[in-house]
């Protein structure tokens, strides 16, 4: 077979694949692939992800020999979400609440605000690298906050923490927009079958557009209440802490609404969240 009819070596990608590992898939230098992007005219960093269709038109323009397929995605099968039965002794306990969202729409700095600590810049490069789990008071009301990794890479964590939840903070930068990981919350809390409150962060930013992050909802399928939906919208800001209030607000109705008890005697069940490797050799039988 002579070398113009040898068949094109075939890789298979999921639908979204960060830019880094699509280089070292094809086994070319990073800056070679983020140069034909910047050519073709999408502006994308190493760590940044982009679609199925797009890594197939710059594998071809690269005229590697390499063809594209869609690998086929393993569904993890989940025990389906089962509300617990509370007795008529049951209390009105605090919500779990876990926000998600894209890496720089300010959801670590958004719990910032909420809690007055200065979290942030204690994680490397702004980004949560685990989940952290804390309680605020709020009125005379508390609400149990879990802070979900940012970055792709934790991708499974934030699976996790969405399924421990009860409600689902889904912060999104008025300024910039429904993003690759806003789209894989959104999916994370569907799976868990749990309510989602959507956060438009970053409301003081000149460019901020919370109409127009309405509308990308929709294409979502999540219609916000205004629209004739169930989806809740609220505008905030971490930097100003404008809205923080109202957002609290919202998250105890929702808890109202949705009727969170639990018996406060007898026996008791809990869910590990976070733990280090000398804690889990204290938990082994």
């Amino acid at each position: 077979m002579s070398e113009e009819a040898k068949p094109a070596t075939k890789i298979e990608i999921e639908d979204m694949i960060t830019v880094g590992d699509l280089a070292e898939r094809l086994s070319i230098p990073v800056s070679r692939l983020i140069g034909e992007l910047m050519k073709n005219g999408v502006m994308a960093t190493v760590n940044e992800r982009i679609d199925f269709d797009t890594a197939q038109i710059i594998v071809e323009e690269l005229d590697l020999g390499i063809k594209l397929q869609k690998a086929k995605a393993e569904e993890v099968v989940i025990a389906a979400r089962t509300k617990p039965t509370a007795s008529d002794k049951a209390q009105m306990r605090p919500p779990v609440v876990a926000v998600m969202g894209h890496v720089d729409h300010g959801k670590t700095s958004l719990l910032d605000a909420i809690r007055e600590a200065n979290v942030v810049k204690g994680e490397a490069g702004g980004i949560t690298q685990h989940i952290s789990a804390y309680q605020i008071d709020h009125g005379d009301r508390k609400i149990t906050f879990l802070d979900t990794p940012g970055h792709e890479a934790f991708a499974a964590i934030r699976e996790h923490g969405a399924l421990l939840t009860d409600i689902v903070v889904l912060v999104v930068a008025a300024d910039d927009g429904i993003k690759p990981q806003t789209i894989e919350a959104i999916r994370f809390a569907r799976k868990a079958g749990v309510k989602i409150v959507v956060a438009a962060n970053k409301m003081d930013k000149e460019g901020a557009d919370i109409n127009r992050l309405k509308q990308q909802l929709t294409e979502h399928d999540l219609l916000t209440e205004e629209w004739g939906g169930d989806t809740i919208v609220m505008p905030v800001s971490a930097k100003t802490k404008e809205g923080i209030p109202a957002l609290l607000d919202m998250i105890l109705l929702v808890t109202d609404v949705e009727e969170l008890k639990a018996d406060v005697e007898g026996p008791a069940s809990g869910l590990i969240i976070e733990a280090s490797r000398a804690e889990a050799q204290l938990l082994k039988p």
